[in-house]
């Protein structure tokens, strides 16, 4: 088997099946590509939409449930479950172009020494972008376009989770996802991804495709200001987690740099733009916060 497509799932059978069928119809080699569909704890119709298909398409479709919530713990099932040389992840809430699969084995089978491959990513909006998000912030929705060719991207900057690449072989030397990284249920833990590509580039490429694009929804709830707060306060607990800085120092630099956030959002509330970029400070150094004195003391 060349390819594993892994589509980690919770509660989004509709969109899980839309997923599945941009795979079913890829211009790759259909006996080299398996579908693995994580169904993590769902308790909506995804086990019969999956089931359906597997018994259509037989072996090319299979499902397998995953009682542990948590996006990460899902995706660790997923890497163990692999068969293929290489896992290609895609959202339960995205689409793949026809030659998607086709474009990412090209870059892996390019260099032996890329371990990690990533895509374009193009919004698709329930409804239409608010004209209010920060551009500098746009990334928050899994929006990309790093670039009109492919490249390597050197870090800081990575690939996606909802269209990301690894070579299966770089489990053998590193471990998977961090599981107290990554959404669980309704919270917005992220950065598990940062964390896995920044020790994978110990050793390996971390590379970029346009070629290889996906359309990712973007639901009407997420356009919302509250959304978007609640996710940079998220962002900020995740970096926190990450970095396991339980420091007074560190917790010291984030209410100084919070209080100044409050005051320059003050002098600037009749500037939309200035005042929102500082509410974003705000709301990330409170997440922040709350990753050092709460969240550090697991794991």
């Amino acid at each position: 088997m060349k390819v594993t497509v892994a589509i980690c799932t919770h509660n989004r059978a509709k969109d899980t099946g839309e997923a599945i069928e941009s795979v079913l119809a890829q211009s790759y080699e259909r006996e080299q590509i398996e579908i693995v569909v994580i169904d993590n704890r769902s308790t909506d119709n995804t086990a019969d939409l999956v089931g359906g298909l597997a018994r259509i398409h037989g072996p090319a479709v299979r499902y397998i449930f995953e009682d542990k919530l948590g996006l990460s713990v899902a995706r660790n099932r997923a890497i163990r479950e692999a068969k293929g040389e290489y896992i290609l992840f895609l959202d339960d809430d995205a689409i793949a172009s026809r030659h998607w699969v086709q474009q990412i084995v090209d870059v892996f089978e390019s260099d032996a020494k890329i371990g990690c491959v990533g895509g374009k990513i193009d919004p698709i909006w329930e409804v239409a972008e608010p004209d209010w998000i920060p551009a500098e912030h746009r990334s928050v929705f899994t929006i990309l376009d790093y670039s009109s060719e492919i490249k390597e991207m050197p870090a800081p900057a990575i690939p996606y989770g909802a269209n990301v690449a690894f070579r299966a072989s770089v489990f053998g030397q590193y471990k998977p996802f961090r599981e107290d990284l990554g959404r669980v249920g309704n919270n917005l833990l992220s950065s598990e991804e940062s964390e896995l590509i920044a020790r994978i580039r110990e050793s390996y490429k971390v590379y970029y495709t346009p070629f290889a694009p996906v359309q990712h929804k973007i639901a009407k709830e997420r356009t919302t200001k509250k959304w978007f707060l609640k996710r940079i306060y998220w962002q900020g607990v995740s970096d926190a987690v990450k970095r396991q800085d339980r420091s007074l120092i560190a917790v010291v630099k984030h209410s100084i740099r919070m209080i100044q956030a409050i005051g320059t959002s003050l002098l600037s509330i009749f500037h939309f733009k200035r005042f929102i970029s500082q509410v974003v400070k705000i709301c990330y150094r409170n997440g922040s916060l709350v990753g050092i004195l709460r969240y550090n003391g697991r794991g």
